[in-house]
């Protein structure tokens, strides 16, 4: 039934435009993240971990942000297991959070960035910018807290 709903809203989603991201950055990165319609997976995910209250603070925070598509794209059951795992859950999605406002004009090839996890994410920028090998595929929509980077796949830690 969830992945239903997933595949459901990916399709919305794939309709949505990102102009809700060109409206400036007067809101925080779960405000910016509930406006633009494409992550309603990963903001429903910051609510089961408890971490809204911790990424509309103030930051600055740089959030890679998988969309509802690359939710949809683990395999089946993997969401809603990690749903029902708050701690679990709150050690992926702070893998998606690194301290501080990363534009991706400060990136590099090869470039380690330490997570809010603890542990870093290998960044690369040739031929495409990539974290642990998901696809930056918009890139510096600022927010009031930080700016957001999305990305096409969940990034999972090693451990």
């Amino acid at each position: 039934m969830l992945r239903r709903t997933f595949i459901a809203l990916t399709a919305t989603a794939a309709l949505t435009s990102t102009s809700a991201f060109a409206a400036g950055h007067s809101k925080d990165i779960v405000d910016t993240a509930i406006e633009a319609g494409s992550f309603t997976t990963l903001v429903a995910a910051v609510e089961a971990a408890g971490l809204v209250e911790t990424l509309k603070g103030e930051g600055p925070f740089t959030v890679f942000a998988p969309t509802d598509e690359a939710f949809a794209a683990l395999p089946e059951g993997t969401v809603e297991a990690l749903l029902a795992d708050p701690e679990a859950l709150a050690a992926i999605l702070t893998y998606h959070v690194v301290p501080g406002k990363v534009m991706s004009t400060d990136l590099s090839n090869n470039m380690m960035a330490t997570t809010v996890n603890g542990a870093d994410v290998t960044i690369m920028t040739e031929g495409g910018v990539m974290v642990d090998g998901a696809n930056v595929v918009t890139a510096d929509i600022e927010a009031s807290n930080g700016v957001i980077h999305v990305i096409d796949a969940v990034i999972l830690p090693a451990n």
